[in-house]
């Protein structure tokens, strides 16, 4: 079984991405932890295998947890998700060791493409007769393709929606993310529910004069 250790400070995404991992034969949840500093400490005392680490922690960044655990000789590997869209951050990733890079949100057929991935590069062993093989066992790490988000949403959408969400310091209402990308009221509501439901946005229930309160959305920082 492949230990795993969940390092996420939004309580939801957190339950979420255990929930995820639970799902899959030959995964086992070690942990969960909110911080950077319970990570480590996390580490150093119970067997990890592989960390699915969140950047922005309330404490330190992930890559700094990523460096303190090369430093410590810990033979983790780490599999990056986050919100982080900044390839000279996706770079640095790269050369402290991570071995996956999942962007937030994502379904869970994404992560347990990354996982299965992960299993099938960690089970490959023996020598290799020549360059081609090494090729093909690096090449089991990389997705060809995106998995799906769930059936009617686009990424296109998604996109445009957390880019509205991120120019409106104040947060949008469904009916102001709507007008914000030129979509109805209702799709709007689907892609913000689906931001909040993975932990990338957070919900606001702001009062009128009269009537029920209007939900308004605010993406989280990182």
């Amino acid at each position: 079984m492949i230990r795993v250790l969940v390092v996420e400070d939004e309580p939801v995404a957190a339950e979420a991405h255990r929930l995820y991992v639970e799902r899959l034969s030959g995964f086992v949840v070690a942990g969960v932890v909110h911080s950077g500093g319970e990570a480590l400490r996390f580490c150093e005392r119970e067997p990890v295998d592989l960390v699915l680490l969140d950047f922005y922690l309330p404490d330190t960044h992930g890559l700094a947890v990523c460096r303190s655990l090369r430093a410590a000789g810990l033979p983790i590997d780490v599999i990056a998700v986050t919100s982080a869209r900044d390839l000279a951050l996706v770079k640095a990733a790269v050369s402290v060791g991570v071995v996956q890079y999942l962007l937030k949100p994502f379904t869970f057929a994404s992560l347990r493409d990354k996982l299965e991935r992960y299993a099938s590069f960690r089970e490959a062993s023996g020598e290799v007769t020549g360059q081609a093989e090494i090729d093909r066992a690096l090449g089991t790490l990389r997705t060809t393709e995106s998995a799906p988000l769930p059936k009617g949403m686009s990424a296109e959408t998604l996109d445009a929606i957390t880019d509205a969400l991120a120019g409106a310091g104040e947060g949008l209402s469904a009916g102001g993310a709507a007008s914000a990308i030129g979509a109805s009221r209702v799709t709007a509501r689907r892609y913000l529910e689906y931001l909040a439901d993975n932990g990338l946005a957070q919900r606001e229930p702001r009062y009128g004069q009269v009537g029920r309160p209007e939900v308004w959305y605010r993406l989280k920082p990182g």
